[in-house]
């Protein structure tokens, strides 16, 4: 089968009309109808920290007019990612993107001067590269961490491996700091906060809690999550889920994203349309989100969905949510409580609901890049003299960025209104 019949088979299969955007609805610092293209290596491919993103700033922080699209390779290095940057957004322009590289543009070696000086060449060319093709806001992250225990190596001589490479990735770090300054953009420190977790977490689980993953790269949830809120701050998002005040003597109230339904004196019946970001697996466990985000303050920092007792004449009070009961004290009510600090809460499901989702979504881009778009430049020559060739190229990314779209409005229908009830009782 000739080329032209390939593609005109693809644009057959995706034959699906673009659905539109959803309103906006403000929060975090994101310009109105941002399109944020998550980039990396195959940390990044992985899709658990780009889902986590995606999940927090459309249903946590309500921003419904902001698209994701994932965009990460693996075994990819800056410079690979130079190489098809403006081939491979071209189905989505994006107008913001986060940047994750280093981990393999250090070689898996101890730093030298030839390795700094290859990554910031590279870096510096993906940032022009974005801004000549309209990208206006980027997040320069750092490289992650390797894992303490997990990651073995050779390369550092008396020093271990962990520790030799941990030291090139903060150099990077380093460099990938300069450039945001330089081009006047957000830096995301992924580095630095994954070596204090695995600092905190492992005397408290054990040295084999691996937090950079049990090959040593590649982080599980626990690890991603670190990647994600790192991403989040340097997309601007302040943590506020929402507000609700129950007063002891009158009617409960709301912020925007929360309604009452009914109230009556310690009582609510509410509806939300933001969720907070809710914890997956056990709280030891790094196969999951929850064991590593008191090591992180994720929920005080990112995820603080505040309940607010007033004219409670208690030392302290017991507050029943989503079946589940805890007891504060007076003060801690008055100055307001963490609700996403339950164990379980009525938001779980729709939320991992839309994960999955978004799972299916980010599957899609993976294969739609990989295996089609980036292949666009292997007869970009040709199409240049070939105008059935050019349409049929045309035609297919409109068709891809359709199916892309199709799949996210599918998502977004998990994140529907979440009834609740709240209940405090004066001990």
């Amino acid at each position: 089968m000739n080329t032209r019949s390939t593609l005109l088979l693809f644009l057959a299969f995706f034959s699906r009309d673009v659905v539109a955007e959803a309103p906006l609805n403000a929060a975090a610092t994101l310009p109105p109808g941002a399109k944020l293209a998550v980039i990396g290596d195959s940390i990044t491919e992985q899709k658990l920290y780009s889902r986590y993103i995606e999940a927090y700033l459309v249903a946590c922080a309500g921003r419904a007019d902001v698209h994701v699209f994932q965009f990460g390779w693996g075994g990819e290095t800056a410079g690979g990612f130079a190489g098809r940057a403006a081939n491979d957004l071209s189905i989505f322009h994006p107008t913001t993107v986060t940047l994750c590289y280093g981990m393999n543009d250090g070689s898996y070696r101890p730093f030298d001067e030839k390795i700094g000086k290859n990554y910031e060449g590279s870096m510096r060319n993906v940032l022009n590269i974005l801004k000549a093709n309209g990208v206006v806001h980027v997040v320069v992250g750092s490289p992650g961490a390797v894992d303490t225990f997990y990651f073995k190596n050779k390369n550092f001589g008396s020093k271990s491996g962990a520790d030799g490479y941990n030291e090139n990735l903060a150099q990077l770090g380093m460099i990938g700091k300069k450039l945001a300054g330089e081009f006047q953009q957000p830096f995301a420190d992924v580095h630095q906060p994954m070596i204090d977790a695995m600092s905190k977490a492992k005397p408290v689980f054990g040295e084999n809690y691996d937090v950079c993953g049990r090959d040593g790269v590649h982080p599980g949830p626990n690890g991603q999550l670190i990647m994600a809120s790192a991403f989040l701050k340097g997309l601007g998002c302040n943590g506020d889920i929402g507000t609700i005040t129950i007063d002891m003597n009158g009617p409960a109230t709301a912020t925007a994203g929360h309604k009452v339904v009914s109230s009556s004196a310690g009582a609510a019946e509410l509806e939300s349309e933001r969720y907070p970001f809710c914890l997956q697996g056990d709280d030891k466990s790094s196969n999951g989100t929850r064991s590593i985000a008191p090591h992180i303050g994720f929920n005080e920092q990112l995820n603080r969905y505040t309940l607010k007792v007033t004219n409670l004449n208690a030392a302290k009070a017991k507050v029943e949510w989503g079946g589940q009961a805890k007891e504060f004290t007076k003060e801690q009510l008055t100055s307001g409580i963490n609700l996403a600090d339950f164990p379980a809460t009525p938001f779980d499901s729709a939320f991992n609901s839309y994960l999955d989702k978004l799972g299916e979504k980010q599957g899609f881009e993976t294969v739609a890049i990989k295996q089609l778009v980036t292949n666009f430049r292997q007869i970009s020559k040709d199409a240049k003299a070939d105008p059935e060739l050019a349409s049929a190229l045309k035609n297919l990314g409109e068709k891809l960025a359709a199916r892309q779209a199709a799949l996210d409005t599918l998502a977004r229908k998990a994140i529907t209104p979440v009834k609740h009830s709240l209940k405090v009782t004066p001990l």
